[in-house]
């Protein structure tokens, strides 16, 4: 049997196989609110061992596109709630990907026209998020030059991942998953490249790591360490993220730390396959080596690739995007070697309901077949 469907012990959370839905904005929610067509898209899909929803904002200042939902209002928490009742009755586990873009968002998309935030004053150059033009057309847009957070202000975005930690679970998530990947608001304080602050959240290594470490702690005294996982993207170069001198060590002194912690799990985002750079095999062993639980690696793998680094033990758990969006069915795919469907790119992001609930499970597909034929 495939390694990949063996049934795995996530802290006390029992899934059923080792394959997990990562986390995609699919820009669908048209008011913020998770609704029928969300339920529909996550119960399609929880046959995987664990679902991590897509990137939900923690707050309005915490949006950086438009359609995305988010975890901080009562009826966000209620569109949630019937998503997480449909992945349970599937017999699936899910958690909620918490999410602060940082300087990735623009004017448009904040109250009263604010400046988006960051660690300092620095856009992030030939980079898009999704808001309204001078127009007031939705589209790609440039995203605003931010403003640096006051010293002061940290603990209330700290406050707002663990509000939004507790919101989750009255929800409903069996978990969630701080977003310090991709260029969001926690790289733009790891990043020793762009991070110039000269007060306690700059200049060191641990300063650059502090703002992610505390709020990972805030989030896991209020909700139980076990139900807070993280992902990261080391080397990643999204959204303007530059290299910089301490950066592997970053990478590994981060590791260290989170080790100490007993986390549900850590999550690698490898975007070696979209931009050329990313997490080397050897770079894996030394994070493996450093980082002693549950860890997943997501970025472009097939089966064989899953397959065999389970084996080899560079990863717990793999992890499937794009696979997810036209495969409803992946884990049957790859129980029965059924081939996969393709993704339909252009309704990725689309808002409307094609390319979204819409991809039918294999079985659908002969179904359809045999019709045809008679």
């Amino acid at each position: 049997m495939s390694p990949l469907l063996e049934a795995y012990d996530l802290v006390g959370i029992p899934l059923t196989n080792r394959i997990v839905m990562a986390p995609m904005t699919r820009c669908r929610a048209k008011n913020t609110v998770p609704d029928a067509q969300t339920v529909l898209y996550y119960r399609q899909r929880a046959g995987a061992g664990l679902i991590i929803s897509e990137g939900s904002q923690i707050s309005a200042e915490g949006t950086g596109y438009l359609y995305t939902p988010g975890i901080y209002t009562p009826e966000q928490v209620n569109g949630w709630k019937q998503v997480t009742k449909a992945v349970h009755e599937e017999d699936g586990k899910m958690f909620i990907q918490l999410w602060h873009v940082g300087r990735m968002s623009h004017v448009s998309l904040q109250e009263n026209g604010a400046l988006p935030v960051s660690s300092v004053s620095v856009a992030a150059g030939n980079s898009n998020c999704y808001a309204y033009s001078e127009s007031g057309e939705p589209g790609p847009i440039q995203a605003s030059v931010p403003r640096a957070l006051e010293t002061s202000e940290i603990a209330r975005i700290t406050s707002d991942f663990v509000t939004a930690g507790v919101q989750s679970m009255r929800a409903g998530f069996d978990g969630v998953e701080v977003h310090g990947a991709n260029g969001y608001i926690f790289d733009q304080f790891t990043n020793g490249a762009l991070n110039t602050r000269a007060d306690e959240y700059g200049g060191s290594t641990m300063n650059r790591l502090r703002f992610t470490l505390e709020t990972v702690d805030a989030l896991a005294n209020e909700i139980g360490s076990t139900r807070v996982g993280i992902r990261l993207s080391p080397f990643g170069r999204l959204y303007d993220m530059q290299p910089f001198e301490d950066e592997a060590n970053t990478w590994l002194t981060l590791a260290n730390e989170l080790s100490k912690r007993n986390l549900a799990y850590v999550h690698l985002s490898d975007q070696t396959a979209f931009i050329g750079v990313g997490i080397s095999r050897e770079f894996l062993g030394k994070f493996r080596d450093a980082y002693k639980g549950t860890l997943i690696l997501t970025g472009a793998l097939d089966q064989d690739a899953g397959e065999e680094l389970v084996e080899l033990g560079l990863t717990d758990l793999a992890g499937y995007g794009r696979p997810y969006v036209s495969n409803p069915d992946l884990v049957e795919r790859f129980r029965n070697g059924w081939p996969l469907s393709p993704v339909d790119m252009p309704t990725l992001y689309t808002g409307d309901e094609k390319g979204y609930a819409d991809y039918p499970a294999y079985s659908k597909q002969l179904e359809s077949v045999d019709v045809d034929s008679d």
